[in-house]
């Protein structure tokens, strides 16, 4: 069992040690609140999986004075080209690079996931006021009186972990959602994503550039942009699909996945003859759970409102909340159950415009045939400049917005 010490304030207990549940440690344990991390894994590791941290997340990591390590790590693409998949045509281009900080005042990242996760995580392991667990997954949590009660299991038996709070951020299979009442199960969307990572050296010269490209076709796109120092080419393809094994991910059978975009631009199709292996995850999707909170437990992130991968949001959503989250607690840091209460109110609106924006997004980049003329017309017309204004709701979000 895990219990403060006499005397010693209880943690804030956190389930999950991804991107939202290391952020949140981090700034509580900034703030001086004691702070347990619970993670089920043994050691926190993303493989094959890129991240993009637009304006509105990377201001919230720069302020936590992770600017130096993010710039060894990240890279800002000059721009954002979207093409068609089928005939390659440059349907418009959108400016990220000095743009984004000049009109945004932060940067617009491409990171791997593991090298986040790594600097979020060398930056908790420096606080004294903050605890990993590795290890234990969680069984059950609830409230009793003014605490917060997990059972875990760790492998060799189980253990209880008590604190002045439980935040839930692990993920879209949440189990600490069972504590709020909420046993749904998410829903599979009809779509695949394939992940692949290619050395830049292997990739076609036309993948050299410091750029994300963006491919729409029917029931398919594909999103690359470079990491780590240009180095590789992260790939991503996401199709229309009935394949909904849950987990997070399988091997891919490159043969089936080239069959897939035949007749799809050449150019591209090097590129994936390029990735030595893929990683495919079905992806599974829930609308926003009708409460995020009772009593002393909470969820953020995923485990709250998980969010398709066609706003590039997921990553940035996390940090969000977590921000919110924080400020909160430090606002009513006597009152936890205030804190969470008010953090959803905050939240749920921005939340369910991102789950939406996402979703619209998926149905335009998917369309069919003669559908996608009229897309592809009306992206033409917008260019960079419109596109770019189209999200500035997004990328323009500070923590006191």
């Amino acid at each position: 069992m895990s219990a403060p010490a006499a005397g010693a304030e209880p943690p804030i207990l956190i389930a999950g040690a991804g991107v939202a549940g290391l952020t949140l440690a981090l700034m509580l344990g900034r703030a001086g609140r004691p702070v347990t991390v619970i993670e089920k894994r043994t050691r926190v590791e993303e493989i094959g999986a890129g991240i993009q941290l637009s304006p509105n997340a990377s201001r919230v990591l720069l302020s936590l004075g992770l600017g130096q390590a993010l710039a060894r790590a990240a890279g800002e693409p000059e721009r954002l080209v979207v093409r068609r998949g089928i005939g390659a045509g440059r349907l418009t281009e959108m400016k990220l690079g000095r743009t984004m900080r000049d009109r945004f005042g932060a940067p617009y990242y491409v990171v791997h996931r593991g090298d986040l996760q790594t600097i979020l995580l060398d930056a908790v392991r420096s606080l004294p006021q903050v605890r990993l667990v590795f290890g234990r997954g969680v069984v059950s949590a609830d409230t009793e009186g003014d605490e917060a009660v997990v059972s875990v299991d760790a492998g060799a038996g189980p253990e209880t972990h008590r604190g002045s709070a439980l935040v839930g951020a692990d993920g879209l299979w949440s189990r600490v959602a069972h504590a709020i009442g909420d046993h749904s199960e998410a829903e599979f969307s009809g779509y695949v994503a394939w992940r692949g990572l290619v050395p830049v050296d292997k990739a076609p010269p036309a993948f050299h550039k410091q750029e994300t490209g963006l491919w729409l076709g029917p029931n398919a796109h594909v999103v690359h942009y470079p990491l780590r120092g240009g180095k590789l080419v992260n790939v991503v393809a996401v199709i229309s699909d009935s394949n909904s094994e849950p987990g997070w991910s399988r091997p891919g059978d490159p043969a089936l996945f080239q069959r897939r975009f035949r007749g799809w631009s050449p150019e591209l199709k090097a590129l994936f003859e390029a990735v030595g292996e893929w990683q495919v995850w079905s992806l599974f999707d829930r609308a926003p759970r009708e409460r995020w909170v009772s009593g002393r437990v909470g969820l953020i992130g995923d485990a709250a409102h998980p969010l398709l991968p066609f706003l590039a949001q997921g990553g940035a959503c996390a940090i969000e909340d977590a921000a919110i989250l924080s400020a909160r607690i430090a606002a009513t840091p006597d009152d936890l159950p205030a804190a969470l209460r008010a953090f959803e109110t905050i939240r749920r609106p921005r939340a369910a415009a991102l789950q939406n924006a996402g979703r619209a997004n998926g149905r335009i980049y998917h369309m069919p045939e003669p559908l996608a003329l009229a897309r592809d017309f009306v992206m033409r017309r917008m260019g960079g400049e419109g596109l770019m204004n189209r999200y500035a709701w997004l990328y323009e979000w500070t923590p006191t917005a």
